[in-house]
């Protein structure tokens, strides 16, 4: 099994009018699938200049459309923020328009503040996301959903939409810590890590120990997430990669600090530098990154590596001249280089 790149976006806003926006957006996604990019995975958040794809089935519908390859998926929908019967059949629609290139990623959401809006109790939030994933996957592979829950009763719903993929699209989840990579390996999901190198190897390890290979996922993903940054010097790629992650920090943190309050489960330093010292930023020229990827490869077992190449103020053209040096003379060395699991 080959070692596969993707995207991960949290759609965060900047500056520009939110018409061009979008477009650059969706100009981007172009790109990636130019440059074989395997998977583009997009965050869903609400009322926080962190992210402008707060209905991203409305988001991904339009990458879809502007790309032929590269599969895409939220990462993760909020499901304590969705109805259930809603859900499966926009995840029906989006599989079926691209042809199967739909990635299924689901979780609970990490903001008590942003379902809070909504009206939902977030102490509810894992009961309302098991009883979700189970309808959801029931309607993705049943003619009829039948269930009784807590949150969901249904009895005898016809479900008219299918997806391309079968038995359904790949389930994806964003692992937070070694327990929830287990969860994830049971549940035969896909994982993302935004985590050192040495904690994801652990998270590898509790998913090996923990998966059984099924006919749906036979060879799952083991995903590590990087801010990627890359130009021709290290001081460019640093003064870019700083001025941008100031901006995304300030988004990140928005919806926090005018609750008065901290994150949860969650820890970003406000400068890059902090990120750069621990793995989880990069920021310099492709021989560098080339170099110390490889070492983070081998030590994590991570077999999929995913990057951010647009985050904070960072414009097209910036985010594009990363990819191209990424694709020229990174992704080749790491292919050639870097053992996969499985292999």
């Amino acid at each position: 099994m080959a070692l596969e790149f993707g995207i991960f976006d949290h759609v965060d806003r900047h500056d520009q009018p939110l018409r061009d926006f979008y477009e650059d957006r969706l100009k981007l996604m172009e790109a990636y699938d130019r440059a074989g990019i395997y998977g583009y995975h997009c965050a869903e958040h609400h009322a926080t200049p962190l992210g402008m794809a707060p209905s991203p089935s409305v988001y991904l519908a339009a990458v879809a459309q502007r790309t032929k390859r590269l599969r895409f998926g939220p990462l993760v929908y909020t499901l304590a923020l969705y109805h259930p019967l809603r859900l499966a059949e926009e995840i029906c629609m989006l599989d079926q328009m691209s042809r199967g290139r739909f990635l299924l990623g689901i979780g609970k959401g990490i903001s008590p503040i942003e379902v809070g809006y909504y009206g939902v109790d977030f102490k509810n939030a894992d009961r309302m996301f098991a009883e979700s994933l189970a309808i959801i996957l029931q309607a993705l592979t049943q003619k009829t959903v039948d269930f009784e829950g807590e949150f969901f009763r249904f009895k005898n719903v016809p479900m008219e939409l299918e997806p391309f993929c079968k038995p359904h699209p790949p389930l994806w989840y964003g692992v937070v810590n070694p327990d929830s990579a287990e969860r994830a390996a049971k549940a035969g999901m896909n994982f993302i890590s935004n985590s050192t190198a040495a904690m994801v190897k652990a998270k590898v390890a509790r998913y090996s120990a923990a998966h059984k290979p099924t006919a749906a996922n036979p060879a799952p993903k083991l995903g590590m997430n990087r801010y990627m940054v890359l130009a021709e010097t290290e001081e460019q790629a640093l003064e870019t990669g700083r001025r941008a992650y100031r901006r995304w920090w300030k988004s990140f943190m928005s919806l926090w600090q005018k609750h008065g309050t901290a994150p949860t489960n969650v820890n970003y330093p406000p400068e890059i530098d902090g990120q750069i010292a621990d793995g989880r930023a990069i920021a310099t020229t492709p021989a560098k990154a080339l170099d110390i990827l490889c070492g983070q490869l081998a030590e994590s077992g991570a077999n999929y590596l995913v990057c951010r190449f647009a985050f904070g103020d960072l414009s097209l053209s910036e985010s594009t001249r990363s990819l191209e040096l990424f694709q020229r003379h990174v992704m080749p060395g790491l292919r050639e280089s870097v053992p996969v699991a499985g292999e």
